[in-house]
C-alpha cells in the first residue's frame, strides 16, 4: 500500500487530474470525490481537476455534480478513484485511459486494480481517509471542502451507528464542523425523503418476508417504481427500512432494473454479508454491501444464502433459530 506522501508526489507531477467514484453514488462516494477534488483545485489552481461520473447523482446533487469529461482529457492524466472497491463499479468507464491510476478506498481490497493504492478497511468512510490525507499533507480544509467530507462520513457511518465508527471519526467530524459548515442542513438533506419515497418505504414493509432465522427480504419491481414515480436511484431510500424491525438482523432489498435484472442491497446487524455479495458481482462492507441478480432464480439464491449465514450467526450467538 502506498503512503500519503507517495500519493501526493504523484499528484504534484500531473497537470490534469480526473477523479472517479462508484456508480449509483452514495454520500461517501460523492463526498470523498468532491472533498479531494476541491482541495486539489484550491492547492493547485494551475491544474485541470475534473469530476468524472455518469451524471447519476440524483437526489445527492447537493453534494457535488460532474464535469463534462472527454476521452481527450485522459491523455497524460492522473486518474484517482475514491470509495470504489472494484472495476465494475467505477462510474465512467474511461478510468483506464489515463497515464496513471490511484485507488483510495475503505472497502476490502478484493480487486487491486490501480497502479498505486491506499486502502484502509478499518476506516468507516473514504471521506475520512481523504480528511486524513489532507491533514497529513498540510492542506487546509476550508468549508467548501469540509461540507462534502462531513456528508460522506455521516452517510457511511449510518449517522455514527456502524461499528467502524471510532473516536478518530468524531475527531475528524469535529474538525470539519469547526469550519462553520451547516451540519444541520447536511443531516436534513441526508434524512429527508419525498412523499413518493415514503410510500415506497411503506411498500417495502408490506412486501417484506421475514424468515424465522431473522433474515428478511423485500422485492420492489419496476411497476412499483413507476406507480409511485420513483427512480431506481431514489429507491435506495428503502434499504434501511427492514432494519427498523427488532427481530430482523440481516436483510436484502431487491430493486428491479429496467432490463429485468435486480440491484441487490445487503444490510446486517451482525452476520457478515460482504462475502455473500462477492458471489453475485458485488461487494462492500461486512455489514453493508451491494450486488446484482440476473433474475428471480438468483434473487431466491441470494436470500437462501443470507438465511444460511444468519442461522449460523444465531446459532453461534446462542439463539439457535
Amino acid at each position: 500500500m502506498a503512503t500519503f506522501d507517495e500519493i501526493y508526489e504523484k499528484i504534484k507531477k500531473y497537470p490534469t487530474i480526473i477523479l472517479h467514484r462508484h456508480t449509483s453514488p452514495d454520500p461517501d462516494a460523492l463526498g470523498s470525490q468532491a472533498g479531494l477534488g476541491r482541495a486539489l483545485k484550491a492547492t493547485f489552481p494551475e491544474k485541470k481537476i475534473l469530476f468524472a461520473g455518469e451524471n447519476d447523482e440524483g437526489d445527492l446533487a447537493w453534494i457535488n455534480t460532474m464535469d463534462d469529461v472527454t476521452e481527450d482529457d485522459y491523455q497524460g492524466a492522473l486518474v484517482i478513484t475514491t470509495d470504489t472497491a472494484n472495476t465494475p463499479r467505477i462510474s465512467n468507464k474511461n478510468y483506464d485511459k489515463g497515464d496513471f491510476l490511484i485507488k483510495i478506498d475503505h472497502h476490502p481490497d478484493v480487486d487491486p486494480y490501480a497502479d498505486m493504492s491506499y486502502v484502509d478497511p478499518d476506516s468507516p468512510a473514504a471521506s475520512q481517509i481523504i480528511a486524513d490525507f489532507l491533514n497529513a499533507e498540510g492542506i487546509e480544509i476550508t468549508p467548501d471542502i469540509a461540507y462534502p467530507l462531513y456528508a460522506g462520513i455521516v452517510g457511511d457511518t449510518g449517522r455514527f451507528m456502524y461499528p467502524e465508527t471510532s473516536a478518530k471519526t468524531f475527531e475528524i467530524v469535529a474538525q470539519l464542523a469547526k469550519t462553520g459548515i451547516n451540519i444541520n442542513e447536511i443531516a436534513r438533506n441526508i434524512s429527508d425523503v419525498t412523499f413518493e419515497q415514503a410510500k415506497l418505504q411503506a411498500k417495502a414493509m408490506d412486501e417484506m418476508v421475514v424468515d424465522p432465522s431473522g433474515a428478511a427480504y423485500a422485492v420492489l419491481t419496476q411497476q412499483d417504481l413507476k406507480d409511485l414515480g420513483v427512480t431506481g436511484d431514489q429507491a435506495s431510500v428503502t434499504v434501511s427500512t427492514p432494519g427498523r424491525i427488532k427481530d430482523v438482523i440481516a436483510w436484502n432489498v431487491f430493486v428491479e432494473k429496467p432490463d429485468g435484472t435486480y440491484r441487490v442491497h445487503y444490510r446486517s446487524k451482525g452476520p457478515v454479508i460482504n462475502e455473500l455479495a462477492a458471489k453475485h458481482d458485488g461487494g462492500g462492507h461486512a455489514l453493508a454491501s451491494g450486488a446484482n441478480a440476473k433474475d428471480m432464480d438468483e434473487v431466491k439464491q441470494v436470500f437462501a444464502e443470507l438465511v444460511e449465514v444468519t442461522r449460523k450467526y444465531q446459532k453461534e450467538n446462542g439463539t439457535n433459530k
